[in-house]
């Protein structure tokens, strides 16, 4: 064939189209074979029952479809004839893409075997490989067409539906109808396909003899040729690394295994020689499966064996499939666990790492190469030839000119590389030497070949080295092998030396962004759903073994921070009186503890502790997590380490909540100092838990810790501040209003009475200024705004219910307020529900009380922490006048309350009486039953005098019943009251101060000594009324109220009962 004839065939460029065009149908294919075979994918007209018929009559009768005369059979098809169309038109451009693609590859191999082609995988690389790769694609295309179950159904039904709906049948069904039927035993028609074909390609395959074989050989043969050794001599690393074949050095040996494999399957006649038999042994013992595409396999032994046994004189190759199977089987058990599996992938991707990392390095050494050392050997190569025609010597001459002319300049200005043109020149070369009677044939010239494989691999180096890295690792077609993966991956985890590799997994599925295919777009969004998935499943796997391994740290560090507690010093001390005595016999039951620190004690480091696991696979999973800082996945950018975040912020949250041990049946709770010293010892974890992992923890912690100052967390389940407002108002305020918890001004705290039924918890442990500055650590200032706003409420609520008692006594408490003294005594024997109003306004004064309480504690916290800021804060509440505008004092009131610092006036509590208003009435009525409900109070104050419990108690400084949160309530609520109304706050409890000073005077003419007997205990609330108000003083107090009295009844009530022991 003349040199001309071969220009215009044009092997090159066709080899190169049909290669990328059979990929693109072979994933056609596959994605129909997959789409029709998913209940959930699949045209839903081919599960409909009302199509079963006519299904079964297209089959029966395919390929000969008759429309016309077969209406009563095809009646579902012509109702939905348009929708089939176009949910089929896609599958049927699939097959007619098949055979379009068969008839060019028919075409282009009867012209290579007419060229008379010459191929040598050493010598003209590309365009063996080519070749190769087009018959295999082929191949794998027919075998896969074999498995589409619903081939017959999908192109008869078009067929049907496309001539009902244009009258006429479609053009290619013919030839496609017979190519599905050629086809239906693909295993006997390719082998007579391929009969002409199998000189070209047994000659192809026997040039894989010498790399397939290398290739093959165990480790411990590489170890003793040195193929891969890191201990040569150092002067040995700057000698150029040169090889006859260096394509063939990175070519992968699944590659080789599926041209020997599936090219002796269709060729089976080239078995007959002894090189062939050599190299199809050596290729069956490798592999049990060989792909086809994707996850699509053959049962490489299986269907060679049932090939050959259908031929006459195979019977001694069926017995070497059979031998080769045993051998196979027996080398299993030789294989390496698949726990290293995560190892090999780890070190791949520090490959991969290591050359994108060095890449300019690389391209500095390779263009020095190319221009210094390839361009030279080319040059000796081209002068030595014997032969070399003019067109050939234009076309190798202008190699060794673009490489000679490399320069450094290029690289450190960082411009870019293009040898695509050189590459492409060279393959052409390839197809017009390598045919028969060529002007200058390759054959007989195979150091031209040797010589260009080098430059190409180099010229690969510079232009493209991340085509080169996936060409050889690339593992995208594990995406379709998603439960192997998951497998391996478990396995990883369990093993704790292999913990640090497991983010191997993750990164894997950056590859699979290689899986879609430009012909196939409606896959990307399936397989771009499937990588992210499976990658976010590995991580939120890693990241759950992070997060539960953090959490046991943390738990066992909380244990230890539990045994510093004060509460467990007791038992030390007692421990160290006992020595001091007589030993005794310990008694049965008494648990030896041990003492803090103990746990650290150890006689030999071997012994390895809970923690030191724990720390260990910490540290292992550091190191996965730590490895990159993120990654990209189909466009998405993934950062490892925000997953553990996020676990950790979920786990941390619910770990908090439940240290706080909250039971609503029991009221059951741990004390908010005991909280906050597990909390701290988890967050100190946590901290340094950041030296190892790149973690944000100071933001982890402010996430988890803000979201405990909010009722419910970003799950919706409750929080401390939840917990502890549901408990100090349902368990501590309710036992006060009964009155089995008392406050103690004495004790700043709540303090538990003495009795029979008394509450489960000392009421002194979770209400004293330190369980207060704990909570206000634990809950912070939104938590505590939380709980003041349900305490407001509740006062609200109790404040709601006394207008209504006002409302029915308007017109008494009208009388008594404006009536003379003398008068009174007559009027108040009409007045109702007076125990009533005083017990409501006593459980007011115990809410306030508790929230004063809470807005110290929350106080010393917030100065401790920002001193900077309360300093003006406080100042900003000290320069209020009574002149101020009134929204502007509020507001000024509402951010000192945040602070916990007190107010005249408190911002909640107007906040909760400015809303609930009496029903029907008008802002003048509701201020008159405000200034009512003081009357009723003051007038009703003597009849505390006749209750046994309204007895002063020194040692509390308060009253037995919380009498003495009566000053605070009437103080506290004349102050928000009378600011809802506008009203001058000071006339009021001026007015006040006046009915309650002649009320308690008038109680002591009564002759009932019953009804006076703690009468010096109820006097004292008028002292407390003006202690607790800004707006009063010991001057008004003296001029409505002796203050000769006051001292009296101070003295009365300090003095000590007859027989009492002295206070302690």
């Amino acid at each position: 064939m003349s040199l001309p004839s071969v220009y215009g065939d044009k092997l090159a460029e066709k080899l190169t189209l049909l290669n990328e065009r059979g990929r693109g149908v072979l994933v056609r294919v596959y994605n129909l074979k997959k789409t029709c075979s998913d209940p959930r994918t699949r045209p839903p007209f081919l599960g409909d029952k009302a199509m079963e018929a006519s299904a079964k009559f297209i089959l029966k009768k395919f390929p000969h479809l008759d429309v016309r005369s077969s209406t009563q059979h095809l009646g579902p098809v012509h109702r939905d004839r348009g929708d089939i169309v176009r949910a089929l038109a896609p599958f049927y451009q699939t097959f007619l893409d098949v055979l379009e693609f068969r008839d060019h590859v028919y075409e282009l191999l009867n012209t290579i075997d007419a060229s008379q082609c010459f191929f040598d995988i050493h010598i003209n690389y590309d365009f063996t490989k080519a070749y190769l790769d087009l018959v295999v694609t082929y191949v794998s295309l027919v075998l896969l067409l074999a498995r589409a179950e619903e081939r017959r159904l999908l192109l008869g039904l078009y067929h049907c539906a496309h001539e009902m709906s244009h009258g006429a049948s479609e053009p290619g069904f013919a030839r496609l109808a017979q190519m599905v039927l050629e086809y239906e035993h693909p295993l006997k028609k390719l082998p007579e396909e391929f009969g002409p074909h199998t000189k070209a390609v047994s000659g192809a395959l026997l040039s894989l003899r010498a790399p397939f074989a290398r290739r093959c050989r165990d480790a411990e043969l590489w170890r003793q040729e040195q193929l891969l050794s890191l201990l040569g001599a150092a002067g040995d690393l700057l000698s150029p690394a040169t090889s006859d074949s260096m394509a063939c050095e990175y070519l992968s040996l699944e590659v080789m295994e599926r041209w020997i494999i599936l090219g002796f399957l269709v060729c089976p006649g080239a078995l007959g020689t002894p090189p062939c038999q050599e190299l199809w042994r050596q290729a069956l013992r490798g592999s049990l499966f060989v792909t086809l595409v994707r996850d699509e396999a053959i049962a490489v032994h299986k269907v060679t064996e049932e090939l050959l046994g259908g031929l006459k004189g195979f019977g001694k190759r069926v017995a070497d499939v059979k031998e080769c199977r045993e051998h196979h089987f027996g080398g299993i058990l030789g294989r390496p666990p698949r726990s290293r599996l995560a190892e090999l992938l780890f070190l791949l991707e520090q490959l991969r790492a290591l050359v994108r990392r060095h890449l300019r390095l690389l391209r500095r050494y390779h263009r020095h190469y190319l221009a210094r050392f390839d361009a030279l050997v080319l040059s000796d190569v081209i002068q030595n030839l014997s032969v070399c025609p003019e067109e050939e010597s234009v076309i190798l001459s202008s190699f060794v000119s673009s490489l000679s002319a490399l320069s450094a300049k290029e690289v450190d200005d960082q411009e870019q590389f293009d040898f695509t043109a050189l590459r492409l020149d060279w393959f052409r070369l390839q197809a017009y030497t390598s045919v028969a009677k060529a002007a200058l044939p390759l054959a007989s010239n195979g150091d031209v070949g040797r010589a260009m494989s080098l430059v190409v691999f180099h010229t690969r180096l510079l232009d493209r080295p991340e085509e080169l890295l996936d060409e050889t690792s690339d593992l995208s077609h594990l995406c379709f092998h998603p439960r192997p993966l998951e497998r391996m991956f478990a396995v990883t985890l369990d093993e704790p030396s292999m913990l640090r590799f497991a983010i191997a997994f993750p990164l894997l599925c950056a590859h699979f962004s290689r899986c879609p295919h430009p012909m196939c777009p409606e896959e990307y969004p399936q397989l771009e759903a499937a990588a992210l998935g499976l990658c976010h499943k590995f991580l939120e796997e890693l990241a759950r073994v992070g997060s539960a391994c953090v959490l046991d740290a943390c738990a066992e560090q909380h244990n230890l921070s539990q045994q510093l507690l004060p509460k467990h010093c007791a038992a030390t001390i007692s421990r160290a009186r006992v020595k001091k005595t007589p030993k005794q016999p310990p008694r049965k039951g008494d648990p030896q503890r041990d003492k803090p620190g103990a746990e650290s004690q150890r006689r030999d480091r071997t012994l390895t502790t809970n923690m030191d696991k724990l720390h260990l696979t910490l540290a292992e999973l550091s190191l996965s997590l730590n490895h990159v800082p993120n990654f990209t996945v189909f466009g998405h950018t993934v950062t490892p380490a925000e997953y553990l975040s996020s676990h950790l912020e979920t786990r941390l949250t619910r770990a908090i909540v439940a240290m706080a041990g909250y039971s609503q049946a029991t009221q059951e709770v741990a004390r908010p100092s005991e909280v906050l010293a597990g909390l701290v010892a988890y967050m100190g974890l946590v901290q340094r838990l950041g030296q190892l992992v790149a973690l944000d923890t100071g933001r982890l912690l402010r996430a988890v810790l803000l979201q405990q100052s909010h009722p419910r967390d970003a799950s919706g389940q409750p929080t401390l501040t939840a917990i502890y407002t549901d408990w100090y108002l349902e368990a501590l305020l309710r036992q006060a209003s009964t009155g089995a918890v008392l406050l103690s001004p004495a004790l700043q705290a709540f303090t538990t009475v003495p009795r029979e039924e008394q509450p489960p918890f000392s009421a002194a442990e979770f209400s004293d200024i330190s369980e207060m500055r704990a909570l206000a650590e634990l809950i912070g200032p939104y938590g505590m705004r939380f709980l003041s706003e349900n305490l407001m409420w509740h006062v609200g609520s109790q404040v709601t219910e006394l207008k209504k008692l006002v409302a029915e006594n308007m017109d008494t408490l009208v009388q008594l307020r404006c009536c003379k003294a003398e008068q009174r005594p007559a009027l108040l024997p009409r007045l109702s529900s007076a125990e009533n109003v005083l017990k409501r306004m006593t459980i007011i004064g115990e809410i306030l009380s508790f929230r004063a309480m809470a807005q110290q504690g929350l106080r010393e916290v917030f100065s401790q922490h920002c001193p900077f800021l309360m300093g003006p804060i406080e100042s900003l509440a000290d320069v209020v006048t009574p002149d101020t505008d009134i929204q502007v004092t509020l507001s000024i009131f509402e951010l000192a309350s945040a602070a916990g610092v007190p107010c005249e006036v408190d911002p909640a509590l107007v906040t909760a009486l400015a809303g609930p208003r009496t029903e029907g009435s008008s802002p003048e009525e509701d201020y008159k039953v405000s200034c009512l409900l003081l009357v009723f109070v003051a007038v009703s104050l003597p009849l505390l005098a006749a209750d046994p419990a309204s007895l002063y108690n020194p040692e509390l400084d308060g009253h037995n019943n919380n009498l003495h949160c009566l000053a605070k309530a009437i103080v506290q609520l004349s102050a928000a009251l009378f600011t809802v109304h506008g009203k001058n706050i000071e006339t009021h409890l001026k007015e006040f101060l006046l009915l309650a000073s002649s009320s308690l005077l008038q109680l002591a003419q009564e002759p009932d000594k019953a009804r006076a007997r703690n009468q010096d205990s109820i006097v004292l609330l008028l002292h407390l009324i003006v202690a607790e108000s800004s707006f009063l003083t010991l001057d008004m107090l003296e001029s409505c109220f002796p203050y000769v009295l006051l001292r009296n009844a101070f003295r009365q009530v300090c003095r000590e009962p007859p027989g009492r022991a002295p206070p302690h």
